[in-house]
């Protein structure tokens, strides 16, 4: 298994479109930085226009915890379709290319293989996010130093003391790589059904688009159906910025992203198992 999971990450990080999604990520985060530094602080006027006539708020506001927060909230809708890039071409790419029977000629369960996309490609996406949190935040805090943060929300603003920012920061990136792993492992699942990469790069973010609407739309018809869709729950991240931490929702938000990652998992092995490649 080890050996099959070293031969996907050399196939992943040997191809030039992999690094693709990191030069994404780098040039959105750092148009993001250069634009906070310019104009940073008629944004920040703009945003806070009601809460000033209230309060005096002094101090470091344009730090990078609050640029980091901003790029979070542009960056990471954009994720999944960086991580389907690699993931919906795990299986798919390799029936493209005609090396899928080669694969299973070697004395390898067909389980293993499909074990072995899905790991390449979860180790693909932490890589992703890791690199994401290098150049999100620590960039952020290089340019423009600490600070106690603003989150602010539609219907409210959240003062979050420097000292009690960092630990939020790792804990959402963890909770971001469960949403991401479980995108992946539907990535996986609908490449079984494809022979060309393209088909499962485009439905898994179609998929991903269609449920965020209606995550999105406050539609009574839709309330019914919103706690089961995998888009309400990957948002969840956002619950370490709010003051108290809502830890029983997110805990739930957390098993449900188990759910659906084991559940695309385990899909994607018996159709693989099923699966003609003879054809």
């Amino acid at each position: 298994m080890m050996q099959l999971i070293r031969q996907e990450l050399y196939k992943t990080f040997h191809r030039p479109r992999t690094y693709i999604s990191f030069a994404i990520i780098a040039a959105i985060a750092v148009i993001i930085e250069v634009a906070m530094i310019a104009d940073g602080r008629t944004f920040v006027d703009f945003a806070l226009s009601g809460v000033t006539e209230q309060f005096d708020l002094q101090g470091n506001i344009i730090n990078g915890y609050f640029v980091t927060y901003i790029i979070l909230q542009s960056l990471i809708v954009n994720i999944p379709l960086l991580v389907a890039l690699v993931a919906g071409d795990a299986i798919a790419g390799e029936a493209g290319l005609g090396t899928l029977r080669l694969l299973l000629t070697k004395p390898v369960a067909r389980w293993q293989l499909v074990i072995s996309k899905f790991a390449g490609s979860l180790i693909y996406t932490l890589a992703l996010l890791l690199w994401l949190a290098i150049i999100a935040l620590g960039l952020s805090l290089f340019l423009f130093g600490e600070g106690d943060m603003l989150n602010l929300k539609s219907d409210e603003v959240v003062l979050l003391l420097k000292d009690d920012i960092l630990w939020r920061y790792l804990a959402a990136f963890g909770f971001a790589a469960l949403a991401m792993t479980s995108v992946a492992a539907l990535a996986v699942l609908l490449s079984v059904f494809s022979d060309n990469g393209i088909g499962p790069i485009i439905s898994t973010m179609g998929i991903i688009l269609f449920f965020t609407i209606i995550t999105n739309l406050g539609l009574p018809s839709f309330e019914l159906v919103k706690p089961y869709l995998l888009t309400t729950h990957m948002i969840g991240w956002k619950g370490f910025f709010s003051d108290p931490v809502p830890y029983d929702a997110m805990r739930d938000s957390a098993l449900v992203l188990c759910a659906y990652t084991i559940v695309f998992v385990a899909a994607a092995i018996i159709v693989f198992n099923r699966k003609d490649i003879k054809s």
